[in-house]
């Protein structure tokens, strides 16, 4: 048996059976990972001696009939912007030394640790997150696993070949402006971006609030797992919400009949969706329709909020890097020196116009989702391209946003939305579905996911 192709419900499933053992998982499990490495690069490092240590402590707890947690014994990856103690984070920057003592967790890294979940390694970001694909000049170019000579998308691209690959059922990764439903729809996986807040993040991002921490799993059931894990207070982030009212597996069976499901091919023809992408899209929804819930083909009512998102981006990429010395600046991934620059010409009259935009864009979301449970779109209106470049060659877009129109206007919202792979293109690269819910409504976006991985609406797109 391949443990590498288990889910994590899976793999708490044989644990508790008695089948195998967190140590032949994890074995297994960082086998993969060396194997993939040299291909795609979704490493930073790992950490591999902690890992075994860890699942040898699992393995005892799961003999004596007493695991710890929802998590106990399971192989996960974290990205590179999340703290791991004992380990630098170097966040895909020259910029950052690796000395220090490195003593504190994430918050969501401490809650998979308080739950007994063994930790393979940090995985591959682009610079400080900031574009949407990964590649940085400390750790070079992150490949997808469909086809090495194309992206893997970004920024938690790193994550999402290590699950596509098997080298982990779990990742967390970083959302800002779709760092997580982009790599997960190139590399055919699940991802979410939870509700603002759902889960604690600390230190603060750079650009504030745009920035969520989210589950990147093959199925919508193993994220429903990891949220509950990674969904919990903590004194460190002043905006974390409230715990969940209850478990998001809890409503997973419940399904989408009689759900009111909008369906926006491109968002009121604002998107050019590459045919492919848009047929796969399409079958999905009618999949929707034949489990029961209402769709009607509509359009949400907003304009492209790309100036508003930019201004909020830049202004954080610059504040970030405000105090750098001239030499350290020029360690700097180019396009991100470039945004730096935009940013700091913005002006705090800028910057709250940007807000207002913002704010109006919350408020016509909200309105809309009293008339409609969930909103479906393509995640992206293209599948994975060139391998290193910030935006497809001869596509005319000067920045990543130019590609990437589905996914940061649900960053200005904070909603919660997630993609779920539904079929591949021509040339047999994964198309992602994009399914959005009002604030605070993570579990609605969790069942029509998990309806659809149920269905077997995968990559064979059937």
């Amino acid at each position: 048996m391949q443990l590498t192709d288990l889910t994590a419900v899976q793999l708490l499933d044989g644990y508790r059976k008695g089948e195998f053992s967190p140590v032949e998982a994890t074995e297994q499990t960082l086998e993969r990972a060396r194997r993939i490495q040299p291909e795609v690069n979704a490493f930073v490092r790992f950490t591999e001696e902690d890992a075994l240590a860890r699942a040898r402590e699992s393995a005892e707890r799961w003999r004596r009939g007493a695991p710890t947690g929802l998590l106990d014994g399971v192989p996960v990856t974290v990205k590179d912007i999340l703290l791991l103690r004992g380990h630098p984070t170097l966040r895909g920057s020259k910029t950052v030394s690796e000395q220090g003592r490195w003593e504190e967790d994430a918050p969501s890294v401490a809650r998979l640790r308080e739950h007994g979940a063994v930790f393979l390694g940090k995985t591959t970001t682009p610079e400080f997150g900031w574009k949407g694909v990964t590649d940085s000049p400390l750790t070079g170019v992150t490949r997808n696993p469909y086809d090495p000579a194309r992206t893997a998308g970004g920024s938690s691209g790193g994550s999402a070949a290590a699950v596509a690959l098997g080298a982990g059922p779990l990742s967390l990764g970083t959302d800002g402006g779709g760092s997580i439903r982009i790599p997960a729809a190139f590399c055919g996986i699940f991802g979410l971006k939870p509700t603002y807040g759902r889960v604690p993040l600390y230190p603060a991002s750079p650009f504030g609030t745009l920035s969520h921490v989210g589950p990147m799993t093959r199925d919508a059931a193993d994220a429903a797992l990891l949220l509950d894990v990674i969904a919990a207070p903590d004194a460190r982030d002043w905006s974390a919400l409230a715990p969940p009212p209850q478990s998001f597996t809890a409503g997973l069976e419940q399904g989408v009949r009689g759900l009111r499901v909008a369906y926006s091919p491109s968002l009121g023809g604002q998107v050019a969706v590459r045919p492919a992408v848009a047929a796969a899209v399409r079958r999905a929804v009618a999949h929707l329709a034949d489990l029961g819930a209402y769709v009607e083909e509509t359009d949400p009512d907003f304009s492209d909020p790309v100036d508003a998102f930019h201004t909020l981006w830049f202004s954080g990429a610059a504040r970030l890097t405000q105090g750098f010395s001239p030499h350290r600046r020029q360690l700097l991934d180019p396009g991100l020196r470039e945004i730096c620059a935009q940013g700091a010409r913005s002006s705090a009259l800028d910057y709250l116009a940007a807000v207002d935009v913002r704010m109006d864009l919350g408020r016509r979301m909200g309105r809309f989702h009293e008339r409609y449970d969930l909103l479906v779109t393509p995640t992206l209106p293209i599948t994975a391209f060139e391998a290193g470049e910030e935006v497809p060659q001869r596509s005319g877009f000067r920045r990543w946003t130019g590609w990437t129109p589905f996914t940061y206007p649900f960053n200005l919202t904070q909603q919660p939305a997630a993609t779920v792979p539904v079929g591949t293109d021509g040339d047999g690269l994964p198309v992602g579905m994009q399914i959005v819910a009002a604030r605070h409504r993570d579990d609605l976006v969790l069942r029509a996911s998990h309806a659809l991985c149920e269905a077997g609406l995968t990559l064979s797109g059937s």
